[in-house]
């Protein structure tokens, strides 16, 4: 049988931890765990064996890390397929009947993408494919992506099993306690990205215990189409006796867990702390239970890289103003290549009340196929809202959407065929919802009939790409009122008619106005008419869109006032009253574009602000109340991990103009020192890096040691520099015994040493038991922690 057809008629019960039984039988601190396929191929067998033999139906290759990023070309050439031989070999020699399957597993990279960190968002794909070539060539039934905590490379990780295999994919998501990925994603969002791409089972592991992680698992099961998956820790780490062991017992383990396949979870299985005990319990618990029914929740929905937006109940605003139609100032700054302009318009839209941004470059003149790429990519630095890509060219929407962080609103397709032969593989492939305008080869029908009529044809065309109405947004299409008396009345009954088939519509509403004045009350006016006949969104300016009838206005778009005589004469009469007068846009102040992310204006506002302040005097006042501000935002969870980021990148940006300005040594890293690491054997950097960009904008000189430093180097580095602040990270089990060790070799050779410690297997409790002095929830915990220790130092 294979895994397709298993999943769906059965509840999959997965293996468990790898690191902490390797640890047991001679995995040295710092080790590569992936080596051992070569090293030490009879221990690693045993592993997997001992996880068939207790029940699981998929084990997990031990190949977590095993990418380019971490093993030359040749390396992995030899690992990769010994460890998915491995698998089959204790498949082969195992106790167990039940079926069994073998998981390629593949972890996260260690590394940001683009704009957040340096790894490329293709080069990240292309890192991935080549693990993915390598374990579907050696015979994995399976993919397994799994702890990935930032949306944008769970995607590049996901094209790159689907372009280079043809596996059933199964993707997980590492979660914190405050229901979010690192880099701020929610449930929704993961959820709405990975099925439009395509993967066969989605869900979450790692992090926190079973309890903890329960009601992200429940959220899934009600969001998902497709199989939820559930792979937990056996709780939190704790220090006993000199050893890591975990809180939570393999009995209520699987009570815990067991409960939830009741509830809909469809695969199980343990993650950090879990043994093949634990599955043994689980598998007991799951026999004679049959499995939940997967049931399509038809969402109509796109999503960001932290957040979903549905299309329901709430009318949704799509924002307009970037589009150069009409534009000028769009259009000027287009050719001129000012993407300070466009991210401010964009910025601006969020504030204004925008749920999406509509994302068009298109101009004549200009490479649209480049520009539009790199203006999504721009917007997707300095907001967090879903785009749409309005284009008319194919090669320019794919060139966007597949570097788009989440599932995309597609501007557009139509009833023609070339049209739909276009468009919808570009959906199925990347998962984009697209807005379908109901024309085709004969143009716009004037009759609301034969615009449903083309809208139920584009129907029965996606079908057959999967594709169904839960992946539209149907545009009736608003036509000039000064032209076709009857054009409002036929695109508010084709709303209608198309809100009782079930589908979801959206109106670009500025055209009914075209040719008459007072365009804003008209646009209004309409713009309520259409929410009553069923409007699920609307493309406008956010900043003067509002859902209010005039009834003047609502007569002439209804046809009710024979040449409009009577809005004519209103709207005549509103021009003879003065206008208020209007204050001149002024640039933004340095404090809005570092909270906002926008480098090139927080770089104009100091410049500005040195014609009149001390450089120090500008950090003090602006820079460091900016940031304080958006790391309170970013403690209470009103900002993300991307936002956080962007605000430290204009701070920066901001900081080297004034840096230019200061006297020379004056400024730089006057706080004090600190060095950072990342410990031996552990090569994920993300932490500490954001951890080094917060430490320099808040003015400490920072010591970056890299990744995968043994102890010896960091104590080190903490006597040629005089430096007495060190920062320690770690992502896996199998490396914090290193961070411990190092914190025992600076505590007997330089005990004057204050340690910080961070990263996602840790927590407060155990960052006390390894002998830290504080344990970095995140980046803001570390900057406070040294401002007070200097503060102190310096009374």
């Amino acid at each position: 049988m294979d895994f397709r057809s298993f999943l769906q008629e059965n509840i999959v019960c997965l293996d468990g931890g790898m690191g902490t039984l390797l640890q047991a039988r001679g995995l040295r601190p710092g080790e590569r765990p992936e080596t051992w396929c070569l090293t030490h191929p009879a221990e690693v067998e045993e592993c997997h064996r001992a996880y068939y033999d207790a029940g699981s139906n998929v084990v997990s290759t031990n190949t977590f890390g095993a990418s380019l990023l971490h093993f030359s070309r040749e390396e992995l050439g030899r690992i990769v397929p010994a460890a998915v031989e491995l698998v089959r070999s204790a498949a082969a020699r195992s106790t167990g009947t039940q079926p069994k399957f073998v998981a390629l597993d593949m972890g996260p990279s260690g590394k940001l993408l683009r704009p957040l960190g340096d790894l490329d968002f293709e080069d990240a794909v292309a890192v991935f494919a080549e693990t993915v070539r390598l374990g579907a060539a050696a015979g994995a039934d399976l993919i397994f992506i799994e702890t990935m905590n930032d949306s944008y490379e769970t995607k590049a990780a996901l094209l790159a099993a689907k372009e280079n295999a043809d596996l059933p994919v199964m993707v997980s998501n590492a979660y914190g306690a405050d229901g979010k990925l690192m880099t701020g994603a929610n449930p929704a969002a993961m959820v709405a990205l990975l099925e439009g791409l395509g993967a066969e089972a989605v869900g979450l592991n790692c992090s926190l215990g079973p309890e903890a992680l329960a009601p992200l698992a429940e959220e899934y099961v009600r969001l998902a189409s497709v199989p939820v998956l559930f792979k937990p820790n056996a709780g939190l780490p704790e220090m006993r006796n000199g050893r890591t062991v975990f809180n939570v017992a393999a009995g209520p383990f699987a009570d815990t867990v067991t409960e939830l396949v009741k509830k809909g979870v469809r695969i199980a299985g343990g993650c950090c702390g879990t043994t093949p005990e634990y599955i043994a319990a689980l598998h007991e618990r799951l026999q004679g239970l049959a499995p939940r029914p997967v049931t399509k929740k038809d969402r109509f929905v796109v999503s960001s890289g932290t957040h979903a937006v549905t299309f329901g109940d709430d009318l949704v605003v799509i924002g307009e103003r970037l589009n150069p139609t009409g534009k000028k100032r769009v259009k000027e700054a287009l050719r001129s290549g000012d993407q300070a302009f466009l991210l401010e318009e964009a910025v601006m839209q969020q504030e204004q009340g925008a749920a999406i941004l509509d994302v068009n470059v298109g101009l004549p003149e200009i490479d649209e196929k480049t520009v539009l790429r790199e203006t999504v990519r721009a917007v997707q630095t300095v907001t967090d809202l879903p785009v749409q890509i309005d284009t008319s060219s194919a090669a320019a929407m794919e060139n966007a959407l597949r570097i788009c962080n989440g599932k995309a609103l597609l501007n557009s397709v139509n009833g023609k065929a070339e049209s739909m032969a276009a468009i919808f593989p570009l959906m199925k492939k990347y998962g984009g919802m697209a807005v379908a305008l109901t024309l085709d080869d004969s143009g716009i029908p004037e009759t609301a009939e034969e615009r449903v009529a083309i809208a139920e044809r584009i129907l029965n065309e996606a079908a057959g790409y999967g594709l169904g109405k839960k992946d539209f947004l149907f545009d009736s299409l608003a036509m000039a009122v000064s032209a076709a008396p009857n054009a409002g009345r036929t695109t508010l009954e084709t709303i209608r008619r198309l809100t009782a088939m079930g589908c979801r519509t959206v109106l670009g509403v500025s055209n009914i106005s075209f040719g008459l004045p007072d365009r804003p009350v008209l646009n209004n006016t309409f713009l309520a008419l259409a929410r009553e006949a069923g409007l699920s969104a609307a493309i406008v300016n956010p900043a003067v869109a509002r859902c209010e009838k005039d009834p003047l206005a609502e007569d002439a778009l209804l046809g009710r006032d024979p040449g409009f005589a009577a809005y004519l004469a209103a709207a005549e009469s509103r021009a003879a009253v003065p206008a208020a007068a209007g204050t001149a846009e002024t640039a933004p102040p340095l404090q809005r574009a570092i909270r906002r992310g926008l480098r090139a204006d927080a770089e104009t506002a100091a410049r500005e602000l040195l014609l009149t302040a001390a450089p120090l005097e500008i950090v003090e006042r602006e820079i460091l109340p900016a940031l304080d501000k958006v790391g309170d935002d970013f403690q209470k969870q009103r900002i993300f991990l991307p936002q956080l980021l962007m605000s430290a990148e204009a701070a920066g940006s901001a900081f080297e103009v004034i840096r230019a300005a200061m006297p020379a040594g004056e400024g730089s890293g006057e706080k004090g020192g600190v060095i950072l690491a990342t410990v031996r054997g552990d090569v994920h950097d993300i932490g500490k890096n954001i951890v080094k960009l917060l430490l320099e904008n808040y003015g400490f000189a920072v010591t970056d040691l890299g990744r995968d430093v043994p102890p010896e180097t960091i104590l080190a580095a903490v006597r040629e520099r005089g430096i007495s602040l060190v920062g320690l990270s770690a992502l896996m089990t199998t490396t914090v015994p290193a961070m411990e060790e190092t914190i025992a070799l600076l505590r007997a050779e330089a005990p004057e040493t204050k340690v910080v410690v961070g990263g996602a297997v840790l927590t407060e409790e155990y960052a006390a038991a390894i002998g830290a002095d504080c344990y970095g929830k995140d980046a803001m915990d570390t900057v406070r922690f040294a401002a007070a220790y200097y503060e102190e130092e310096n009374q």
